[in-house]
């Protein structure tokens, strides 16, 4: 006879904080204490599993579930000790909220990167992408819950069951794509924007399909509830496509270019998105749709969504959502798959999802006349899934559709397939390789100067903008030329940040002129600067744009040089003068990817050290008055800075001053005449001598050019020489001058992108406000003694700012 039970007894509910250790409570047994401990040690695990995983090109959220579920039962969780500590079940209703929470929030960004509008647009071969990607994975889905149904989830609901695995198999996660692609570099190519227009799409039909299976997915009601909530979820969406827009657009008009947006337009919106949350919680279709469906129609011209996603993104990626995955893996054990059958139908499930999502997209894009590499390329990115897949599977095992052992067999799907997507597509696609043209004209200086000279120009942000006009404008050289062609490219930092899709609707069109963008007015002060000029000016300017991490940019950098074929890129120097007029650093990693441009890059190079060329806006053609010198000492970067001089010298409102510097004859010491003739080379003295020739040819005939030639005994003499010069708009130098003159100044450079006269010009002992630019020549292999000056400069960062 068995003895009766003892009383069952519920848990004391926590308390928010405690008296401390020397009151005698222990902090993990309140809410607020054991709430930090489990977010810290999230974000500790879930970054570190990011560095270890960054080898490999994987995006974070792999990671974060990775973490997940380490720290649940399949892992650390096995540990009755660990769990009952770290994570206690009377704890994670808190963690629960905290989760939902941050994904609230998280859902809303991910609307404000859907534009309706880019959706309305898809082009047909996207469209029947996404429907195939759809289509194709749902009803395989849909055959694969029979076989589990059959087998390890008998008794559930049939029909949310079939359609929970239905949208699990066929969702693309948008957010994680737009990552993956990003980081691949693909983020503007043809593949990467029609993977994004197919994914958007996807994205919504996922949601919808979602919606429909949570209403369906009511336990024990009648099929007339469920028809209830399907309704006032469609009356909850009308009502806000009517409403929502209207408010949200008159608050982003008080909004105005350049000015912080008002906190109470931002407190005003995150509230109505809690409102909206919670009528959708309250209708029975998940408080997630509320936020998602506000953050689609929140306007995305303006400054008004980047407000909202620099106030919500940074906690809410960073630190709440971390704690989704968490929530996700403690509700994730592994040892429930046991046995030849669960591993069978783990296998089953990956194979299904991987040949529905990758064979029917791969169809599709056949029938539409895409290349077989490109094809198999969309294939495996849409098969991403990620964080909108976790959010599908926790819905069905909150709402019971999905048992322990199926909801495990689907996590690691997941897993996965978005594991699997960024080595498959590095190996089938390659578009660096596919870039890789040959090309001329890889110089300024050229034998016929009448042909088209075209110069990728790099910026930052908005302070290098003016020095960059003024430099192109003095750069268009005489009408009777076919002109000059400047690629602007806009050098964007892929952050960590989830809400990076952002940037890509700044590359949408890529390339094109901006006067051709479908009479869609851009309000980014960048491109109306641009605009402007181009307008203005008799220079064609095209828009480019460059998402990448620092440590890879200079890539996107050099790939776009070769192919657009430019003649020069221009870099802007990671230092801006100060009030006092000395330099000071902005941002250390800068100068990296100048360094590592100068290396691999496959034409000249200029680093222009910006002190104010033309003040701190734009100079029209009419007023333009610059003095300009360029310094001859000898050498191919020496000729091709000097080959740019002459060049901006035929802009009307230039005046260009030669200054070449040659060893006086009296100049006596053994010491020094063997040091200077080490540097002799009379090949390369006999090409100067005659490119000099040339220039002096050109002085006499041109008033705007003046040459010198000064005799100079020693470095002390050269230096004061170039003082002598310091009241000009801008210098024009060599990287690596060669010559006999050189040896005396070469030292040790603080900045070795600079070379050693570049240092002396931007060095605080050189009293001057003049700009300065930098030049490198292009040649097919860069001397030992340049890649090796760039290479320690790279191991011994802290030198170039010490100052």
């Amino acid at each position: 006879m068995a003895t009766p039970s003892a009383p069952l007894t519920c848990p004391k509910p926590m308390k928010a904080t405690s008296n401390g250790v020397f009151q005698g409570d222990d902090p993990l047994d309140y809410a607020l204490p054991l709430a930090i401990v489990q977010i810290c040690l999230v974000l500790v695990l879930t970054r570190v599993l990011a560095y270890l995983l960054r080898p490999l090109r994987q995006p974070r959220v792999v990671a974060e579930i990775i973490g997940g579920i380490l720290l649940g039962p399949s892992a650390l969780g096995r540990s009755e000790k660990y769990l009952h500590t770290i994570f206690p079940p009377k704890s994670l209703t808190v963690l629960d909220t905290l989760a939902n929470f941050g994904l609230l929030f998280f859902l809303f960004l991910v609307g404000l990167e859907l534009d309706p509008k880019s959706l309305r647009r898809t082009g047909k071969k996207a469209l029947c992408i996404a429907i195939a990607g759809i289509s194709v994975p749902f009803v395989l889905g849909i055959g694969t819950s029979f076989a589990l149904r059959a087998t390890i989830s008998q008794g559930v609901n049939q029909g949310p069951f079939l359609v929970f695995m239905g949208v699990a198999l066929s969702i693309t996660a948008f957010p994680v794509l737009a990552r993956i692609l990003a980081e691949l570099k693909l983020l503007t190519t043809d593949v990467g924007r029609m993977a994004m227009s197919a994914a958007a799409v996807n994205d919504v039909a996922a949601w919808i399909l979602l919606a429909l299976a949570i209403a369906l997915s009511g336990v024990g009601r009648s099929p007339v509830i469920s028809l209830w909530v399907l309704l006032c979820g469609t009356g909850f969406v009308l009502l806000c496509i009517f409403t929502a827009p209207r408010i949200f657009k008159w608050m982003a008009r008080r909004c105005s270019e350049g000015e912080p947006v008002d906190e109470k337009y931002v407190c005003a919106t995150l509230a109505v998105v809690l409102a909206a949350s919670f009528v959708t919680d309250m209708i029975g279709i998940h408080a997630l749709f509320g936020a998602f469906v506000l953050g689609v129609l929140v306007p995305k011209e303006g400054p008004f969504a980047g407000a909202l996603v620099e106030k919500v993104e940074d906690l809410v990626s960073g630190l709440f959502l971390p704690l989704y995955f968490v929530s996700s893996g403690l509700k994730t054990n592994v040892a429930t798959i046991q046995g030849a059958q669960s591993w069978g139908l783990l296998v089953l499930v990956i194979v299904t999802a991987c040949f529905g999502k990758i064979v029917g997209t791969i169809v599709v894009s056949l029938l539409c006349k895409l290349p077989i590499q490109e094809a198999v390329t969309l294939g495996f990115l849409m098969n991403t899934k990620g964080l909108v897949e976790l959010i599908v599977l926790n819905i069905g095992k909150d709402r019971g559709v999905l048992n322990d052992q199926t909801f495990a067999i689907m996590v690691l799907m997941a897993l996965f397939t978005t594991f699997i997507t960024t080595p498959i597509v590095i190996s089938v696609y390659k578009p660096a390789k596919l870039a890789v043209t040959a090309y001329k004209h890889r110089t300024i200086q050229r034998k016929n100067t009448s042909k088209q000279l075209r110069i990728l120009a790099c910026f930052h942000s908005t302070r290098n903008i003016p020095a960059m006009l003024n430099l192109i404008e003095v750069s268009r050289g005489i009408e009777k030329r076919e002109g000059l062609r400047v690629y602007a490219m806009h050098l964007m930092e892929l952050s960590e940040r989830s809400s990076a899709i952002l940037m890509v609707h700044k590359a949408k069109k890529n390339g094109l002129p901006f006067w051709n963008t479908e009479q869609v007015q851009d309000s980014n002060q960048i491109v109306v600067a641009f605009d402007t000029f181009s307008n203005l000016s008799k220079v064609s300017i095209r828009p480019t744009t460059a998402i990448s991490p620092m440590n890879s940019m200079h890539e996107d950098i050099v790939a776009s040089a070769e192919r657009k074929r430019v003649a020069m890129i221009i870099l802007p120097f990671h230092k801006h003068p100060r009030l006092d007029g000395h330099l000071e650093t902005t941002r250390g990693e800068l100068r990296h990817v100048n360094r590592r441009v100068l290396q691999h890059a496959p034409c000249s190079v200029g680093i222009l050290v910006d002190r104010g060329l033309g003040g701190a806006s734009h100079v029209s053609s009419s007023n333009v008055d610059f003095s300009v010198t360029a310094l001859f000492f000898g050498g191919h970067d020496d000729r091709e800075a000097l080959a740019y001089g002459v060049r901006i010298a035929e802009h009307p409102g230039i005046s260009l001053v030669v200054v070449r510097f040659i060893v006086d004859p009296e100049v006596t010491g053994t010491s020094v005449k063997v040091e200077m003739n080490d540097k002799t080379n009379p090949e390369a003295q006999s090409v100067d001598e005659e490119f000099l020739a040339d220039v002096k040819q050109k002085s006499s005939i041109d008033g705007s050019i003046k040459f010198e030639e000064r005799l100079v005994k020693d470095a002390c003499g050269t230096i004061e020489a170039i003082r002598e010069y310091n009241r000009c708009n801008l210098f024009l130098v060599g990287r690596m001058p060669e010559g006999q003159v050189v040896v005396a100044l070469d030292k040790k450079s603080d900045c070795p992108e600079l070379g050693s006269l570049g240092n002396l010009l931007t060095s605080p002992e050189f009293s001057t406000t003049a700009s300065v630019l930098v030049v490198q020549q292009y040649r097919s292999q860069l001397p030992e003694e340049s890649l090796s000056s760039l290479k320690e400069g790279e191991s011994s960062d802290g030198d170039c700012d010490s100052e």
